[in-house]
């Protein structure tokens, strides 16, 4: 009877009654899936709560947080519209739904649930965050800084709201205040790149140009994969006559975004101004590939080709800018030229004699309404205004093809915008350590890290079929799919059976333990996990999951206690734990008890070093670091924590030369923590 009930519980059949499920223990099991951001998979526990109690608001309001998190804004609006109806108290309600609908570009409605949700929460700062955001992408301004002065008294040191600010006054020609607000950013977040940035982009547009490129610098030392940050700085070097350091910036900008439409064009600029041309000619193609109709690329692309003997291919372009400019003088002197060298006469006959029409219309001051290039005398080239080289990307003045395209003043890099995914106070990255290693079947892959861990023992279960897929050792765990979820949910059925026939089989009871786990379900596990361990006590694998499993456990119990907490985001910082403290004595016990059955098992004591971390015995954790990498000499996150704990322990020395060493094997947020503390 007892099995049957569990079979009901876990199985996702339509007909389940409401009786037969325990709706507290469901959303337990439902919440624990979407702190560890297994989407898919919690949307189906809270949907089983849902069918069992409809009038609760809860369920309606998490999965309204997961469909967020897959990017269902729709769904989420929808959920979270249930949950305020159920109970309309409830801020974070509001908050899920007023970000669904940024997503959807429904300011309005954003801007009224992030009103509502302030009348229950006034001194929340997502909130005022968010509503600040939305006035300002309605270009209502006042508004915006009415509400940045209210995030400002509820958290003085809030950077982001100084940067905000200062593009509100910037909108506003208030250059003054605006550089103000970006100062007050700077010295309350230097390693913060944002604010950097700003005040390059500030100065840029002054003139300052050795002052911005200062500013970029340090912008890019803080986030080197800003490619708008390396295309900013390739102007300023470019007014400083700094040819060499600006197709640098392009070159390193278009290696981080191969797309950008600025940096290939400016970059084609530059290329045709030092005679490398057919490179050149390779960036306008780009562009050209990106935007067929921009004419100024087509018609840069026509000079290079005539330049480089592609007559027949520079007529095309010159035909084809002059369909839309008819009287563009400039297109038709070139193209005269490039008919001449084809022999093309009659031709380059009719280009001339268009040219001279215009000449003579404007002797008679009766200048042809497109008209926008009248020197066909200087070999169709304008004399050139010194002051004037750059353009917007929206300026469609063919005459304006030589210059630098910059952004449209609505083009602003708002490195802040996506803070209204919800996670605010995580929008200065806390640096905390990699996490523990599990076993599990599945991974998220990595562009960088690519190191095969490896165990003789694991190794030799999986040669033997084990277990249904291969086992992994793994920190980098993969959420379930929905066909993965009910994969797992049909094994754990299986192993139900085969505990029934085979009660004292310790790896059946492991195998539904990870089943159990993979799926969330941590209470169950952690039973099946005991059991195993009751049946066979050598057996280290159980130890080891059942220690994650507990860790997870209370890193879940915590995280909910401290949602209900108001924090404000101070960033920059080095914040080792991630939890408070709490008592990992029984997680400790059953590491000790992995590295005594398997001495050789370098994630045991890498694990257990993590774990000193949390309890903030940083000297103790440093020695099991030592020990896992004296026993895998490549161990990258050995190397990434140790570094971590030697710099919050103040041997800056060594904690960057670990650091260094992780950063080498893969970690390469390695590289921005060593930036934060060698300045």
């Amino acid at each position: 009877m007892k099995l049957r009930k569990l079979l009901l519980l876990i199985s996702f059949v339509p007909t389940l009654l409401m009786a037969q499920i325990n709706t507290d223990r469901v959303m337990s099991i439902a919440r624990n899936a979407l702190y560890f951001e297994d989407y898919v998979l919690s949307i189906q526990y809270f949907n089983q709560v849902i069918n069992a109690k409809p009038y609760l608001y809860e369920p309606y309001f998490y999965r309204g947080m997961a469909k967020f998190y897959l990017d269902d804004y729709v769904g989420a609006e929808a959920d979270c519209n249930q949950a305020i109806d159920r109970n309309p108290f409830v801020v974070g309600a509001y908050q899920i739904r007023g970000l669904a609908r940024i997503r959807q570009q429904k300011f309005t409605e954003a801007i009224q649930d992030y009103t509502a949700a302030l009348r229950l929460d006034p001194e929340n700062v997502v909130l005022w965050h968010n509503l600040s955001l939305c006035h300002m992408n309605q270009k209502e301004y006042d508004q915006a800084k009415d509400d940045l002065d209210n995030l400002l008294r509820v958290s003085p040191r809030y950077a982001t709201a100084y940067l905000m600010r200062g593009e509100v006054l910037l909108n506003e020609k208030d250059t003054v205040q605006a550089l103000t607000d970006f100062d007050k950013a700077i010295e309350l977040e230097k390693f913060e790149p944002g604010g950097w940035s700003a005040r390059a982009i500030v100065k840029l547009k002054q003139g300052k140009y050795a002052d911005a490129e200062a500013d970029f610098d340090q912008a890019i030392r803080l986030s080197v994969r800003n490619a708008n940050n390396y295309i900013n700085r390739a102007l300023a070097r470019f007014h400083q006559n700094n040819l060499r350091g600006a197709m640098s910036d392009y070159d390193l900008a278009l290696d981080i975004d191969s797309g950008n439409f600025m940096g290939h064009y400016n970059r084609g600029l530059l290329r045709a101004q030092v005679g490398d041309d057919n490179r050149a000619i390779e960036d306008f193609d780009f562009v050209l590939n990106i935007d067929p109709d921009d004419m100024m690329a087509t018609y840069n692309r026509g000079l290079l080709r005539s330049q480089t003997g592609d007559y027949r291919g520079a007529i095309m372009d010159f035909s084809k800018v002059l369909s839309v400019y008819p009287e563009f003088l400039a297109g038709y002197y070139q193209r005269a030229e490039a008919r001449k060298k084809i022999g093309d006469s009659r031709g380059a006959q009719a280009d001339e004699f268009a040219i001279m029409r215009a000449q003579i219309d404007r002797l008679n001051q009766t200048p042809g309404k497109n008209q926008t290039i009248g020197n066909a005398d200087n070999n169709g080239e304008e004399q050139e205004d010194v002051a004037s080289t750059t353009r917007k990307r929206s300026d469609k003045n063919v005459e304006n093809y030589h210059k630098l395209v910059i952004a449209d003043d609505t083009e602003t890099d708002r490195t802040y915008a996506n803070d209204s995914r919800g996670r605010v106070q995580n929008r200065n990255v806390t640096i905390r350590p990699e996490e523990m290693f599990v076993f599990s079947f599945y991974e998220r892959s990595s562009d960088l890290k690519h190191t095969m861990h490896f165990y003789r023992y694991i190794e030799d279960l999986n040669r033997n079929k084990t277990f249904y897929r291969d086992l992994l050792i793994t920190n980098n765990e993969a959420a379930l799919n929905a066909n993965q979820v009910n994969a797992h949910f049909a094994l754990i059925d299986q192993r139900s059976a085969d505990i029934v026939a085979r009660p004292d089989d310790p790896m059946t009871r492991f195998k539904r333990g990870l089943d159990f786990y993979l799926v969330q379900d941590f209470t169950n596990s952690m039973d099946d996990l005991t059991q195993c361990i009751l049946i066979d006590d050598t057996f280290f694998p159980a130890y080891f999951m059942r220690a994650i499993v507990r860790f997870k456990q209370f890193e879940y119990q915590t995280a909910e206690n401290q949602a209900q907490q108001s924090t404000t985001p101070l960033g920059g910082t080095l914040r080792m734990d991630r939890t408070e403290t709490m008592d990992y004595t029984l997680v400790r016990r059953d590491l000790d008890k992995v590295i005594e059955l398997a001495p050789d098992f370098v994630y045991g004591y890498y694990n257990r070093a993590c774990l000193l971390t949390q309890m903030k015995e940083y000297r103790s954790a440093i020695s099991d670091y030592d020990k896992a990498i004296e026993m895998k000499a490549d161990f990258a996150e050995a190397y990434y924590n140790r570094g971590l704990t030697n710099i919050f322990l103040g041997n800056n020395r060594q904690g960057i030369a670990d650091l260094s060493k992780a950063g080498e094997l893969g970690i390469a947020s390695a590289y921005n923590v060593i930036k934060r503390f060698t300045e």
